[in-house]
Protein backbone atom coordinates (compact mmCIF):
# COMPACT_ATOMS: atom_id res chain seq x y z
CA UNK A 1 0.00 0.00 0.00
CA UNK A 2 2.66 2.35 0.92
CA UNK A 3 4.40 1.47 -2.30
CA UNK A 4 1.26 2.51 -4.14
CA UNK A 5 0.77 5.93 -2.58
CA UNK A 6 4.95 6.75 -3.29
CA UNK A 7 4.45 5.86 -7.10
CA UNK A 8 1.55 8.23 -7.53
CA UNK A 9 3.45 11.05 -6.01
CA UNK A 10 6.73 10.59 -7.82
CA UNK A 11 4.13 10.61 -11.06
CA UNK A 12 2.38 13.54 -9.96
CA UNK A 13 5.84 15.37 -9.24
CA UNK A 14 6.74 14.68 -13.26
CA UNK A 15 3.82 15.93 -14.15
CA UNK A 16 3.94 18.99 -12.48
CA UNK A 17 7.80 19.49 -13.75
CA UNK A 18 6.72 18.73 -17.89
CA UNK A 19 3.64 21.43 -17.63
CA UNK A 20 6.35 24.09 -15.90
CA UNK A 21 8.99 23.13 -18.55
CA UNK A 22 6.28 23.66 -21.29
CA UNK A 23 5.03 26.52 -19.98
CA UNK A 24 8.63 28.33 -20.10
CA UNK A 25 9.11 27.44 -23.32
CA UNK A 26 5.80 28.63 -24.62
CA UNK A 27 6.98 31.77 -22.96
CA UNK A 28 10.53 31.69 -24.40
CA UNK A 29 8.87 31.48 -27.95
CA UNK A 30 6.43 34.41 -27.62
CA UNK A 31 9.71 36.95 -26.78
CA UNK A 32 11.12 36.01 -29.33
CA UNK A 33 8.47 36.24 -32.03
CA UNK A 34 7.68 39.69 -30.41
CA UNK A 35 11.55 40.81 -30.36
CA UNK A 36 11.29 39.40 -34.00
CA UNK A 37 8.07 41.66 -34.76
CA UNK A 38 9.31 44.78 -33.25
CA UNK A 39 12.52 44.81 -34.98
CA UNK A 40 10.78 44.11 -38.12
CA UNK A 41 8.14 46.65 -37.40
CA UNK A 42 11.25 49.46 -36.46
CA UNK A 43 13.26 48.48 -39.52
CA UNK A 44 10.12 49.12 -41.91
CA UNK A 45 9.39 52.48 -40.29
CA UNK A 46 12.95 53.53 -40.86
CA UNK A 47 12.83 52.62 -44.10
CA UNK A 48 9.65 54.76 -44.89
CA UNK A 49 10.93 57.66 -42.94
CA UNK A 50 14.25 57.90 -45.63
CA UNK A 51 11.79 57.08 -48.53
CA UNK A 52 9.36 59.66 -47.38
CA UNK A 53 12.56 62.61 -46.43
CA UNK A 54 13.94 61.59 -50.33
CA UNK A 55 10.95 62.33 -51.67
CA UNK A 56 10.58 65.43 -49.46
CA UNK A 57 13.81 66.42 -50.61
CA UNK A 58 13.04 65.62 -54.05
CA UNK A 59 10.11 67.69 -54.90
CA UNK A 60 11.27 70.85 -53.05
CA UNK A 61 15.36 71.91 -53.22
CA UNK A 62 15.94 74.25 -51.21
CA UNK A 63 17.52 76.11 -54.32
CA UNK A 64 14.49 77.03 -55.85
CA UNK A 65 12.35 77.55 -52.26
CA UNK A 66 11.45 80.72 -53.52
CA UNK A 67 10.90 80.67 -57.22
CA UNK A 68 7.53 80.99 -58.65
CA UNK A 69 6.83 78.35 -61.95
CA UNK A 70 4.68 79.96 -64.70
CA UNK A 71 4.29 77.88 -67.62
CA UNK A 72 4.49 79.59 -71.15
CA UNK A 73 1.31 78.64 -72.08
CA UNK A 74 -0.43 80.39 -68.96
CA UNK A 75 1.88 83.51 -69.30
CA UNK A 76 0.94 84.37 -73.32
CA UNK A 77 -2.98 83.49 -72.43
CA UNK A 78 -2.82 85.98 -69.31
CA UNK A 79 -0.59 88.67 -71.48
CA UNK A 80 2.23 88.73 -69.38
CA UNK A 81 5.43 90.70 -70.66
CA UNK A 82 8.50 91.53 -69.48
CA UNK A 83 11.46 93.86 -70.40
CA UNK A 84 14.89 94.28 -69.68
CA UNK A 85 16.14 97.14 -67.76
CA UNK A 86 18.03 100.00 -68.64
CA UNK A 87 18.69 103.22 -66.69
CA UNK A 88 17.67 106.36 -68.88
CA UNK A 89 16.19 109.71 -68.13
CA UNK A 90 13.31 110.47 -66.13
CA UNK A 91 11.54 113.58 -64.40
CA UNK A 92 11.40 114.88 -61.27
CA UNK A 93 7.58 115.14 -60.40
CA UNK A 94 5.84 117.24 -57.74
CA UNK A 95 2.60 115.25 -56.75
CA UNK A 96 -0.52 117.52 -55.49
CA UNK A 97 -4.27 117.46 -56.62
CA UNK A 98 -6.22 120.31 -58.86
CA UNK A 99 -9.34 120.78 -60.76
CA UNK A 100 -10.53 121.41 -64.55
CA UNK A 101 -11.69 124.58 -65.59
CA UNK A 102 -13.51 125.92 -68.64
CA UNK A 103 -10.72 128.32 -70.12
CA UNK A 104 -11.69 131.77 -70.73
CA UNK A 105 -13.79 132.41 -73.85
CA UNK A 106 -14.86 128.92 -73.94
CA UNK A 107 -17.89 129.88 -71.63
CA UNK A 108 -21.05 132.29 -71.26
CA UNK A 109 -23.59 133.29 -69.07
CA UNK A 110 -26.94 133.84 -70.25
CA UNK A 111 -28.77 136.58 -67.97
CA UNK A 112 -32.17 138.20 -68.08
CA UNK A 113 -32.32 141.44 -70.66
CA UNK A 114 -35.81 142.36 -69.04
CA UNK A 115 -37.58 141.34 -66.13
CA UNK A 116 -40.05 138.56 -66.33
CA UNK A 117 -41.15 135.25 -65.74
CA UNK A 118 -39.28 132.15 -66.91
CA UNK A 119 -40.92 129.78 -69.83
CA UNK A 120 -38.95 127.19 -71.09
CA UNK A 121 -40.27 127.07 -75.17
CA UNK A 122 -38.44 123.58 -75.67
CA UNK A 123 -37.24 120.89 -73.62
CA UNK A 124 -33.79 122.30 -72.35
CA UNK A 125 -31.55 120.02 -69.62
CA UNK A 126 -27.89 120.20 -68.76
CA UNK A 127 -25.48 118.73 -71.91
CA UNK A 128 -27.89 119.45 -74.03
CA UNK A 129 -26.39 120.84 -77.95
CA UNK A 130 -27.38 124.80 -78.52
CA UNK A 131 -26.22 126.97 -81.46
CA UNK A 132 -25.52 130.67 -81.08
CA UNK A 133 -28.19 132.66 -81.00
CA UNK A 134 -30.93 129.85 -80.46
CA UNK A 135 -33.89 130.95 -78.51
CA UNK A 136 -33.75 128.69 -75.21
CA UNK A 137 -36.35 130.37 -73.39
CA UNK A 138 -38.52 133.53 -73.14
CA UNK A 139 -39.27 135.84 -70.43
CA UNK A 140 -42.89 137.03 -69.82
CA UNK A 141 -43.67 140.27 -67.78
CA UNK A 142 -47.76 140.28 -69.21
CA UNK A 143 -49.14 139.45 -65.84
CA UNK A 144 -47.23 141.55 -64.15
CA UNK A 145 -48.76 144.81 -62.34
CA UNK A 146 -45.32 146.71 -64.02
CA UNK A 147 -46.42 146.04 -67.08
CA UNK A 148 -44.72 144.89 -70.38
CA UNK A 149 -41.53 146.43 -70.78
CA UNK A 150 -41.67 146.10 -74.35
CA UNK A 151 -44.66 148.46 -74.17
CA UNK A 152 -42.73 150.68 -71.69
CA UNK A 153 -39.84 151.02 -73.73
CA UNK A 154 -42.21 152.09 -76.73
CA UNK A 155 -44.17 154.63 -74.68
CA UNK A 156 -40.64 156.22 -73.44
CA UNK A 157 -39.71 155.99 -77.00
CA UNK A 158 -42.43 157.55 -78.48
CA UNK A 159 -42.69 160.61 -75.93
CA UNK A 160 -38.66 161.24 -76.79
CA UNK A 161 -39.08 161.51 -80.51
CA UNK A 162 -42.12 163.94 -80.16
CA UNK A 163 -40.04 166.25 -77.38
CA UNK A 164 -36.81 165.85 -80.06
CA UNK A 165 -38.56 167.07 -83.01
CA UNK A 166 -40.35 170.09 -81.14
CA UNK A 167 -36.66 171.09 -79.75
CA UNK A 168 -35.74 171.04 -83.50
CA UNK A 169 -37.80 173.22 -84.89
CA UNK A 170 -37.41 175.67 -81.83
CA UNK A 171 -34.04 175.48 -82.54
CA UNK A 172 -34.37 177.40 -85.57
CA UNK A 173 -36.07 180.28 -84.06
CA UNK A 174 -33.38 180.15 -80.93
CA UNK A 175 -36.26 179.98 -78.82
CA UNK A 176 -34.43 176.82 -76.52
CA UNK A 177 -30.78 177.22 -75.76
CA UNK A 178 -28.50 174.57 -77.52
CA UNK A 179 -27.94 172.73 -74.06
CA UNK A 180 -31.74 172.24 -73.94
CA UNK A 181 -31.93 170.58 -77.55
CA UNK A 182 -29.00 168.65 -76.70
CA UNK A 183 -30.24 166.46 -73.63
CA UNK A 184 -33.60 166.32 -76.14
CA UNK A 185 -31.91 164.20 -78.86
CA UNK A 186 -29.46 162.54 -76.01
CA UNK A 187 -33.12 161.16 -74.41
CA UNK A 188 -34.05 160.60 -77.99
CA UNK A 189 -31.32 158.55 -78.77
CA UNK A 190 -31.39 156.25 -75.40
CA UNK A 191 -35.53 155.49 -75.73
CA UNK A 192 -34.69 154.38 -79.53
CA UNK A 193 -31.75 151.92 -78.55
CA UNK A 194 -33.82 150.86 -75.10
CA UNK A 195 -37.05 150.16 -77.59
CA UNK A 196 -35.26 148.62 -80.54
CA UNK A 197 -33.23 146.14 -78.37
CA UNK A 198 -36.30 144.81 -76.79
CA UNK A 199 -38.49 145.04 -79.55
CA UNK A 200 -35.74 142.98 -81.92
CA UNK A 201 -36.63 139.96 -79.56
CA UNK A 202 -40.19 140.27 -78.92
CA UNK A 203 -42.65 137.51 -79.60
CA UNK A 204 -46.39 136.82 -78.57
CA UNK A 205 -45.08 134.90 -75.84
CA UNK A 206 -42.40 137.23 -74.38
CA UNK A 207 -39.27 138.34 -74.95
CA UNK A 208 -36.72 135.70 -76.28
CA UNK A 209 -33.49 134.84 -74.60
CA UNK A 210 -30.61 132.96 -77.00
CA UNK A 211 -27.50 131.67 -76.69
CA UNK A 212 -24.79 134.04 -77.29
CA UNK A 213 -22.74 131.21 -78.07
CA UNK A 214 -22.38 127.57 -79.53
CA UNK A 215 -21.95 124.55 -77.17
CA UNK A 216 -23.38 122.71 -74.27
CA UNK A 217 -25.27 123.69 -71.36
CA UNK A 218 -23.46 123.19 -68.68
CA UNK A 219 -25.95 124.71 -65.91
CA UNK A 220 -29.24 125.94 -65.37
CA UNK A 221 -29.84 128.38 -63.11
CA UNK A 222 -33.50 128.97 -62.84
CA UNK A 223 -36.42 127.20 -62.85
CA UNK A 224 -39.79 127.32 -64.97
CA UNK A 225 -41.92 129.94 -63.36
CA UNK A 226 -39.41 131.36 -61.67
CA UNK A 227 -39.47 135.38 -61.91
CA UNK A 228 -36.51 137.01 -62.27
CA UNK A 229 -35.06 140.83 -62.86
CA UNK A 230 -32.70 142.49 -65.24
CA UNK A 231 -29.37 141.12 -65.42
CA UNK A 232 -29.75 138.02 -63.19
CA UNK A 233 -27.91 134.79 -64.28
CA UNK A 234 -30.24 132.05 -66.18
CA UNK A 235 -28.23 129.34 -67.61
CA UNK A 236 -24.16 128.73 -68.48
CA UNK A 237 -23.38 127.77 -72.22
CA UNK A 238 -20.07 125.81 -72.60
CA UNK A 239 -17.78 124.84 -75.91
CA UNK A 240 -15.67 122.45 -73.85
CA UNK A 241 -12.81 122.79 -76.58
CA UNK A 242 -10.01 124.17 -74.65
CA UNK A 243 -9.77 123.76 -70.61
CA UNK A 244 -7.34 125.11 -67.51
CA UNK A 245 -6.32 122.49 -65.23
CA UNK A 246 -5.66 124.32 -61.91
CA UNK A 247 -2.98 122.71 -59.66
CA UNK A 248 -2.65 123.57 -55.68
CA UNK A 249 1.28 123.26 -54.70
CA UNK A 250 2.76 123.72 -51.30
CA UNK A 251 4.15 126.22 -50.27
CA UNK A 252 7.37 123.93 -49.50
CA UNK A 253 8.01 123.48 -53.35
CA UNK A 254 7.66 127.34 -54.17
CA UNK A 255 11.60 127.41 -55.53
CA UNK A 256 11.07 124.71 -57.75
CA UNK A 257 8.32 126.20 -59.53
CA UNK A 258 9.88 128.24 -62.17
CA UNK A 259 11.41 124.50 -63.04
CA UNK A 260 7.80 123.34 -63.86
CA UNK A 261 7.27 122.86 -67.47
CA UNK A 262 4.53 120.64 -68.36
CA UNK A 263 1.87 118.06 -65.98
CA UNK A 264 0.23 114.75 -65.94
CA UNK A 265 -3.13 114.19 -64.58
CA UNK A 266 -5.78 111.68 -63.34
CA UNK A 267 -9.37 111.91 -63.40
CA UNK A 268 -11.27 110.26 -60.93
CA UNK A 269 -13.88 108.65 -63.41
CA UNK A 270 -11.89 106.54 -65.12
CA UNK A 271 -8.51 106.19 -63.55
CA UNK A 272 -6.48 107.22 -66.70
CA UNK A 273 -3.62 109.40 -66.53
CA UNK A 274 -3.21 112.23 -69.62
CA UNK A 275 -0.24 113.85 -70.40
CA UNK A 276 -0.84 117.66 -71.14
CA UNK A 277 1.85 117.63 -73.91
CA UNK A 278 -0.21 114.63 -76.51
CA UNK A 279 -3.10 117.29 -75.43
CA UNK A 280 -1.40 120.46 -77.02
CA UNK A 281 -1.32 121.40 -73.17
CA UNK A 282 0.67 124.21 -72.27
CA UNK A 283 1.79 126.04 -68.89
CA UNK A 284 0.07 129.38 -68.76
CA UNK A 285 1.54 130.57 -65.26
CA UNK A 286 1.95 130.08 -61.36
CA UNK A 287 1.10 132.47 -58.77
CA UNK A 288 4.12 134.66 -56.73
CA UNK A 289 2.61 134.30 -53.62
CA UNK A 290 -0.32 132.50 -51.93
CA UNK A 291 -3.20 133.86 -50.88
CA UNK A 292 -4.04 135.20 -47.57
CA UNK A 293 -7.05 131.75 -46.57
CA UNK A 294 -4.86 129.06 -48.39
CA UNK A 295 -1.19 128.20 -47.82
CA UNK A 296 -0.60 126.57 -51.56
CA UNK A 297 0.58 128.21 -54.67
CA UNK A 298 -1.68 128.24 -58.34
CA UNK A 299 -0.53 126.44 -60.93
CA UNK A 300 -2.58 126.99 -64.54
CA UNK A 301 -1.78 125.32 -67.70
CA UNK A 302 -4.52 124.98 -70.77
CA UNK A 303 -5.21 121.76 -72.80
CA UNK A 304 -7.23 120.79 -75.56
CA UNK A 305 -10.45 119.24 -74.25
CA UNK A 306 -11.18 115.84 -76.33
CA UNK A 307 -14.89 115.28 -74.80
CA UNK A 308 -13.41 112.93 -72.12
CA UNK A 309 -13.25 115.68 -69.32
CA UNK A 310 -15.77 117.15 -67.42
CA UNK A 311 -15.26 121.19 -66.04
CA UNK A 312 -15.40 121.41 -62.60
CA UNK A 313 -13.90 118.18 -62.10
CA UNK A 314 -11.16 117.33 -59.36
CA UNK A 315 -7.86 115.24 -60.36
CA UNK A 316 -4.64 114.14 -59.45
CA UNK A 317 -1.82 115.86 -60.71
CA UNK A 318 1.70 115.08 -61.67
CA UNK A 319 3.60 118.56 -61.89
CA UNK A 320 7.18 117.42 -64.38
CA UNK A 321 10.10 119.60 -63.43
CA UNK A 322 13.63 118.54 -63.80
CA UNK A 323 15.25 116.02 -65.49
CA UNK A 324 16.84 112.80 -63.81
CA UNK A 325 19.85 111.11 -65.43
CA UNK A 326 20.70 107.30 -65.43
CA UNK A 327 17.20 106.08 -63.47
CA UNK A 328 15.90 102.75 -63.38
CA UNK A 329 11.72 103.55 -64.40
CA UNK A 330 9.25 100.62 -64.44
CA UNK A 331 5.65 101.58 -65.39
CA UNK A 332 2.95 101.36 -62.77
CA UNK A 333 1.78 97.90 -63.96
CA UNK A 334 4.80 96.46 -62.47
CA UNK A 335 4.29 96.72 -59.35
CA UNK A 336 2.13 95.01 -56.69
CA UNK A 337 1.49 95.75 -53.03
CA UNK A 338 1.56 93.09 -50.48
CA UNK A 339 1.32 94.95 -46.33
CA UNK A 340 2.23 97.88 -47.32
CA UNK A 341 5.25 96.88 -49.08
CA UNK A 342 6.06 97.01 -52.81
CA UNK A 343 7.07 94.50 -55.16
CA UNK A 344 8.04 93.57 -58.89
CA UNK A 345 8.94 90.00 -60.37
CA UNK A 346 11.78 88.99 -61.92
CA UNK A 347 12.36 86.44 -64.77
CA UNK A 348 15.31 83.81 -63.96
CA UNK A 349 14.29 81.94 -67.15
CA UNK A 350 11.38 81.08 -69.52
CA UNK A 351 9.19 79.57 -66.93
CA UNK A 352 10.94 81.10 -63.53
CA UNK A 353 10.31 84.44 -61.57
CA UNK A 354 11.27 85.73 -58.13
CA UNK A 355 9.65 88.11 -55.75
CA UNK A 356 11.56 90.77 -55.41
CA UNK A 357 10.64 94.33 -53.27
CA UNK A 358 11.64 97.53 -54.35
CA UNK A 359 12.21 101.26 -53.16
CA UNK A 360 10.35 104.30 -54.95
CA UNK A 361 11.38 107.30 -56.22
CA UNK A 362 9.41 110.01 -58.23
CA UNK A 363 6.11 108.85 -59.64
CA UNK A 364 4.44 110.49 -62.48
CA UNK A 365 1.13 108.58 -62.77
CA UNK A 366 2.32 106.52 -65.47
CA UNK A 367 5.93 105.47 -64.39
CA UNK A 368 7.58 105.21 -61.01
CA UNK A 369 11.86 105.88 -60.16
CA UNK A 370 12.91 102.73 -58.71
CA UNK A 371 15.89 103.39 -55.96
CA UNK A 372 16.34 100.07 -54.79
CA UNK A 373 15.58 96.14 -55.31
CA UNK A 374 16.66 95.52 -59.49
CA UNK A 375 19.48 96.20 -60.92
CA UNK A 376 20.48 97.26 -64.85
CA UNK A 377 20.25 93.85 -66.92
CA UNK A 378 17.12 92.66 -65.03
CA UNK A 379 14.59 91.32 -66.82
CA UNK A 380 11.27 92.95 -64.99
CA UNK A 381 7.35 92.29 -65.75
CA UNK A 382 5.73 94.81 -66.88
CA UNK A 383 2.35 93.22 -67.41
CA UNK A 384 0.92 90.40 -65.67
CA UNK A 385 2.55 90.96 -62.11
CA UNK A 386 -0.93 90.65 -60.66
CA UNK A 387 -1.86 87.33 -62.22
CA UNK A 388 1.96 86.22 -60.88
CA UNK A 389 0.84 87.36 -57.06
CA UNK A 390 -1.99 84.80 -57.59
CA UNK A 391 -0.35 82.33 -58.63
CA UNK A 392 2.46 82.88 -55.80
CA UNK A 393 -0.07 82.54 -53.30
CA UNK A 394 -1.93 79.73 -54.45
CA UNK A 395 1.50 77.78 -54.61
CA UNK A 396 2.00 78.34 -50.76
CA UNK A 397 1.02 75.09 -49.57
CA UNK A 398 1.89 74.27 -45.79
CA UNK A 399 4.96 71.79 -45.63
CA UNK A 400 3.57 68.09 -45.26
CA UNK A 401 4.57 67.24 -40.85
CA UNK A 402 5.59 63.41 -39.86
CA UNK A 403 5.04 63.85 -36.55
CA UNK A 404 2.05 61.29 -35.15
Amino acid sequence: MKKLIFMGCLGLFFLGSCNNQRHTHAEHEGHEHADHEGHDHEGHDHEGDDHEGHDHEAEAPEKHADEISFCKEKAKTVGLKSDVIKPRAFQQVIKTSGQLTAAQGDEATVVATVAGVVSFRSQLTEGLSVKRGQTVLTLSAEHLTDGDPVQRARATYQIALKEYNRMKQLIQTKIVSEKEFAQAEQNFQNARISYEGLAKNQSAHGQQISAPIAGFVKSLLVKEGDYVSVGQPLMSITQNRRLFLRAEVSEKHYAALHQIHSANFKTPYNKKVYELQTLNGKLLSFGKAASDNSFYIPVTFEFDNKGEFIPGAFVEVYLLSTTLENVLVLPRTALTEEQGHLFVYLQMDEEGYKKQEVTLGADNGKEVQILSGIQPGDRVVTEGAYQLRLASASHAIPAHSHQH
